[in-house]
């Protein structure tokens, strides 16, 4: 395919762009990088997660999935608390402040995907959405 611009320099680019927009709406509420509002919303969809589940789930590494968890439940998100199944893991649970947030959050994260489909037909979402899907599928065959 000469002369076709990469396909990973545009999903790079959309996602930074995203990242930036993403962090400046969200700096308000102290939910930094890193995506932290992914692991806040999976713990508020699944109360109860573990970390390694939060990790296999999201697709993120460790370290990355441990600070987070670290930044969130510094700044009142989430808790803690023992498995009675298995001490050595924890199980993550929103707080009232994380549940507080939920709706400002979802709005916020609406509101980008709808700016990044705004030139796209209802049409054109779906085929973007399941090509991605696709596109994706070759990451989980490494």
């Amino acid at each position: 395919m000469p002369n076709k611009e990469p396909i990973g320099k545009l999903i790079s680019y959309i996602h930074r762009q995203n990242q930036k927009r993403l962090a400046k709406e969200l700096a308000p509420y102290g939910i930094g990088g890193g995506g932290q509002h992914s692991f806040l919303k999976a713990i508020l969809h699944r109360p109860g997660i573990t970390q390694e589940q939060l990790t296999q789930q999201l697709k993120f590494d460790k370290a990355t999935t441990a600070r987070s968890i670290k930044q969130l439940e510094a700044s009142g998100y989430i808790e803690r608390k023992p498995d009675p199944d298995d001490r050595r893991s924890q199980l993550l649970y929103p707080t009232s402040k994380g549940k507080e947030v939920q709706p400002h959050l979802q709005e916020i994260l609406d509101e980008h995907n709808r700016i990044l489909t705004l030139h796209l037909t209802p049409e054109e979402y779906d085929q973007l959405i399941s090509l991605l899907h696709k596109v994706s599928l070759a990451h989980n065959e490494e």
